[in-house]
């Protein structure tokens, strides 16, 4: 398997070692191990923990290469100048030709004056800084996560989701205390726009190509008040006052606590369990797209226009049905059903497991019922990302779909995947990429897909609960 190069070369290696460990043997059993990191095993959290190596762990060579370290007896200084090390060494060791957009010698720089900073920044401002130098580096994944894992400090967030509309940042869900601030506008944050707070947020947001990915995480990180502070923005890591416009006009200050129930609300959709959202208590129904947010995948028959509306939320498989099976039921149904188009929604999806996608592809690509141009169509948006963009790459590719929404967020070809390790002083969460995802051709340097009809979302149609996207592909001749 390691000659053959099949899979990962580097878990060969690496059980090699475990093998060579568990009888005892630890100078064979060190070398394959280094030979595995070498090869760039991709789990340093699993080598630090694997029973399998117990009969290494008193080796000072398997301490330093796993990265194993007793930090309390090291200085704040001593510390952070520790992690900075073992960062820059992942990213050179693991990283899918990591210098593309920097160089290594830019990159080392900044890792020395940043180690030279140390005593003159507080944690936050640190941690600020190696979120940027890691965004340099230039791919969706290779990261450091802003939430609690690598903070608590980082609990502290607003119980509020904003979104960026056409018209601005507008208030769409919210903890129930809060639930009059929904539909509002906001203005500025302290002192700031909001068009400042997302440039200032900007560097902090990894990305592939496309800008229109900052679009999505912004509203999202700018609920984190002690990054706001950091970066200066704020006076407080514990409030912010907030310059709203209600929906008739009328603007006021309001002064909003963090809130430290929801920190993380990424994957939560539509918002966690006590918040309300917007579209609620709107005095219209609740259109298909905000329906069902938070189920991985369904369907649902629209006979009056003899339409099978797919919302395909995440590439995870569901406890109750895999998406496999899903797919099989999907297009039984199609098959037992006059049909004449199917709509795959994808705009809530950003991402999972890519190798789940093909029984969907083939079912789509065999599906002569709705493979057909103007039968099949495709929503995106700018959180199409990841596995979901790698979704939306073949669909375009193998299939005759026409594309509706905004551009996604994702690049049809993208170096990505995540296996997140902790820095052992800070306790920071990072991650560095390590896998070219090809599923457009070769010469595909696009830095997103971009839809043959393009909508944009506003407030206007999020508010009357209407989906000008879903008006668009009924409107189609």
């Amino acid at each position: 398997m390691l000659e053959l190069r099949g899979g990962f070369p580097s878990n060969a290696a690496y059980k090699i070692a475990c093998c060579y460990a568990l009888l005892g043997e630890r100078e064979p059993a060190l070398k394959w191990l280094e030979r595995s990191f070498e090869l760039g095993f991709r789990d340093l959290g699993r080598a630090q923990t694997d029973t399998d190596l117990q009969s290494l762990r008193d080796d000072p060579r398997y301490k330093k290469l796993v990265g194993l370290v007793d930090t309390s007896r090291m200085s704040r200084e001593e510390g952070w100048r520790y992690d900075l090390n073992l960062l820059a060494r992942e990213v050179k060791r693991k990283g899918y030709a990591p210098f593309r957009k920097i160089s290594e010698a830019e990159f080392d720089s900044s890792i020395k004056g940043l180690s030279d900073s140390i005593a003159k920044l507080t944690d936050i401002q640190i941690i600020i800084e190696i979120t940027k130098l890691m965004v340099k580096l230039g791919d969706g994944h290779t990261t450091i996560s802003l939430g609690p894992k690598s903070s608590p400090e980082f609990l502290r967030t607003l119980p509020i989701k904003f979104y960026l509309f056409k018209e601005g940042l507008y208030i769409i869900a919210a903890d129930s205390k809060y639930k009059e601030l929904l539909g509002a506008q906001v203005l500025r944050f302290g002192d700031h726009t909001v068009d400042e707070v997302v440039s200032a947020l900007d560097p902090l947001i990894n990305r592939d190509a496309s800008d229109i990915w900052v679009k999505e995480r912004a509203p999202y990180i700018m609920r984190s008040l002690p990054l706001l502070n950091g970066l200066g923005l704020i006076d407080e890591s514990g409030k912010v006052q907030l310059t709203l416009r209600d929906q008739v006009g009328k603007s006021s200050v309001v002064t909003v606590a963090a809130d430290m129930s929801a920190p993380n609300i990424w994957n939560v959709q539509p918002s966690p369990k006590g918040w309300v959202n917007l579209p609620e208590i709107a005095s219209s129904p609740e259109p298909l797209y905000v329906k069902n947010m938070g189920a991985n995948y369904w369907f649902e028959y629209l006979p009056e226009s003899r339409m099978v509306y797919f919302q395909f939320n995440s590439v995870i498989n569901d406890p109750q049905e895999t998406l496999a099976k899903f797919s099989e039921r999907l297009f039984q149904f199609i098959n037992d059903h006059e049909i004449d188009r199917l709509v795959i929604d994808m705009r809530w999806n950003n991402g999972g497991n890519t190798f789940l996608n093909p029984p969907l592809l083939k079912g789509l690509i065999c599906s002569g019922k709705v493979n057909e141009r103007g039968k099949l169509f495709i929503i995106i948006g700018r959180r199409v990302f990841s596995a979901a963009q790698n979704a939306a790459s073949a669909f375009e590719r193998y299939t005759n779909a026409i594309f509706v929404g905004e551009p996604t967020g994702g690049s049809p070809n993208f170096i990505g995947d995540e296996v997140f390790f902790t820095l052992p002083y800070s306790k920071l969460n990072a991650n560095v990429s390590d896998i070219y995802w090809q599923e457009s051709l070769a010469t595909d340097y696009r830095t997103w897909i971009a839809p043959q009809i393009y909508i944009q979302p506003t407030f206007e149609a999020y508010r009357a609960n209407r989906d000008p996207v879903m008006d668009a592909i009924l409107a189609y001749r």
